[in-house]
């Protein structure tokens, strides 16, 4: 069985996040990034599969030579390979475009994709890719089983969880509940050592325009001043509950 994993590299939840040229380009500078959390989710359960099912794992992502350091890490988590197709990733459909006609040459069983990455949350790239190469698409998925090229898998819905049986190829959107935060996988030295000796190989892109334009990019408003209130001033706190935050 033939797995790939899309990855995302996105900047690390703590770093503080600030635009440039007119709040029109994210600013990089001085910014972590990480594999995007959902991506690893689904690396983690592609090398349990690698593990048990003897599957090759492929991971892939779409951008400059400074996402060789987020692929090698997911390497030195166990992936056989990686990817690199060397553009900017301007929106969701430019980078679906881009991996699905890598997709159209390799004929790969399984492709995971985090349901959403955590910088634009688009949640458009799964679902797209499984459109243009017309496979099956279960999204938000919480656990996964293949056997004799029959899926079983389960996804959250609202109020609950849903379990679907599909044929292969597939496309799934993860997420947390695929694998658990515990199951990740912490690469260690040998794994790192080994990375170094794994294929990355980089592509040139297709020629194809985006579908959208980002304008601008704002941040939250602050939040505004806190407000004390003696603990013996109901009324007070009942007036501003009603009148101000109007919440009762």
């Amino acid at each position: 069985m033939k797995i790939l994993v899309c990855i995302s590299n996105v900047p690390d939840t703590t770093s503080k996040i600030n635009f440039v040229n007119s709040n029109t380009e994210f600013d990089t500078q001085g910014v972590q990034f990480i594999i995007n959390p959902n991506d690893e989710f689904g690396l983690t359960r592609a090398i349990w599969m690698q593990q048990k099912q003897q599957a090759e794992v492929t991971v892939i992502t779409v951008g400059d030579s400074s996402c060789e350091p987020t692929l090698r890490k997911c390497l030195a988590i166990g992936a056989d390979k990686a990817i690199r197709i060397d553009a900017e990733p301007t929106d969701g459909f430019f980078v679906a475009k881009q991996i699905a006609e890598i997709c159209k040459k390799e004929s790969y069983d399984l492709i995971i994709a985090g349901r959403e990455s955590i910088d634009h949350n688009g949640g458009m790239v799964p679902g797209l890719i499984a459109g243009m190469l017309d496979y099956e698409y279960i999204t938000n998925c919480i656990s996964l089983e293949i056997d004799n090229g029959q899926a079983t898998a389960s996804r959250e819905i609202d109020g609950g969880k849903e379990v679907v049986t599909s044929e292969i190829p597939l496309v799934i959107g993860s997420q947390k509940g695929l694998v658990e935060e515990s199951d990740l996988i912490i690469p260690n030295m040998r794994g790192i050592m080994q990375a170094r000796k794994k294929p990355l190989e980089v592509m040139a892109p297709l020629d194809v325009s985006s579908a959208s334009k980002t304008e601008s990019f704002q941040k939250p408003a602050p939040k505004g001043e806190v407000k004390l209130i003696a603990p013996d001033d109901i009324d007070t706190l009942i007036d501003l509950l009603h009148n101000e935050a109007k919440v009762i």
